[in-house]
């Protein structure tokens, strides 16, 4: 098996080569070129082939049954647009566009140090500033990135629980699909930005209590009963884990998922012109058309 390591080394720079594809596709298509077809038959292939080498890190090493199905689904899911596009079935450009602009906002993110740090610092302190607010006053050490990223919780037999806030815990990934839906469409800028300007903060704030959720949860093994079906479908061991796992891959994902689709949904209030996004989606999911009179 892959380490994450030496997967990373891989998917990292296929990940800027994807977004690069996915944005000259989409500034071919604003040209209105013949070639924009096949740039974006290409980068959504390419997608495909970047899901599938993260489908074992989220469902094996990761143990996410959430990311583990939504990235296995992405594999199909990326090449069924890619064929439709070449076969000129379906322009998907908003979501081509989309998927560039999600790209260019959440990669520096991942690359840039000072960046992918300070975001990780920020959530850990208003996340001690949530835990103070309920009464319980937290201990924070470095984490193994050097960062003061981990919560420390011990056991009543003195075992050491740690909870560590990694970037994928700072709702970044959330706000660049939003951001990237809003920027991607046909709409007025005020309106764009009124949307993300909105849609922002509270992806932030749920995130926050998220974290916040997830070490309380673990620190104090809310969940602790839940071990033999813990161990049965995640295949661990460590009865300690069992809390953090209910707590994050179960309840924490499952709810970012429908309060992302939920944000997505009020936008379209504000944005009506996303609803030529909702309807792409829901034409691969059901194969039918639909248009969505908003």
């Amino acid at each position: 098996m892959i380490g994450a390591t030496d997967l990373a080394t891989v998917t990292d720079p296929l990940a800027w080569i994807v977004v690069l594809t996915f944005a000259t596709s989409a500034i071919l298509s604003m040209r209105e070129s013949p070639a924009a077809r096949y740039g974006a038959t290409g980068a959504w292939a390419l997608f495909a082939v970047f899901w599938a080498l993260m489908v074992p890190h989220y469902a094996i090493e990761m143990r996410s049954i959430v990311e583990g199905v939504l990235s296995a689904a992405a594999v199909p899911g990326s090449l069924y647009v890619a064929y439709l596009i070449y076969t000129e079935r379906r322009s998907f450009e908003v979501l081509t566009r989309a998927v560039a602009i999600m790209g260019f906002i959440y990669l520096p993110f991942e690359a840039i140090t000072v960046i992918r740090s300070g975001s990780i610092e920020m959530v850990v302190a208003h996340v001690e500033f949530i835990l103070r607010a309920v009464g319980v006053e937290p201990t924070v050490i470095t984490g193994p990135d050097g960062l003061r990223s981990t919560f420390l919780f011990l056991a009543e037999d003195g075992h050491r629980l740690t909870t560590r806030v990694i970037l994928a815990c700072t709702g970044i990934g959330s706000i660049s699909i939003v951001a990237g839906l809003a920027l991607s469409v046909d709409a007025s800028p005020r309106r764009k930005l009124l949307g993300i300007a909105m849609a922002v903060p509270i992806i932030y704030g749920l995130n926050v209590l998220r974290v916040a959720f997830i070490a309380l949860a673990h620190g104090f093994q809310w969940f602790a009963g839940f071990q033999d079906p813990i161990f049965l479908v995640f295949g661990i061991e460590d009865p300690y884990l069992v809390s953090y796992i209910v707590a994050d891959r179960v309840i924490s994902q499952s709810a970012s998922v429908l309060v992302l689709i939920l944000i997505t949904l009020g936008l379209l209030r504000l944005i009506p012109e996303l609803s030529t996004v909702v309807e792409d989606v829901l034409f691969l999911l059901t194969g039918r058309e639909y248009d969505l009179d908003l």
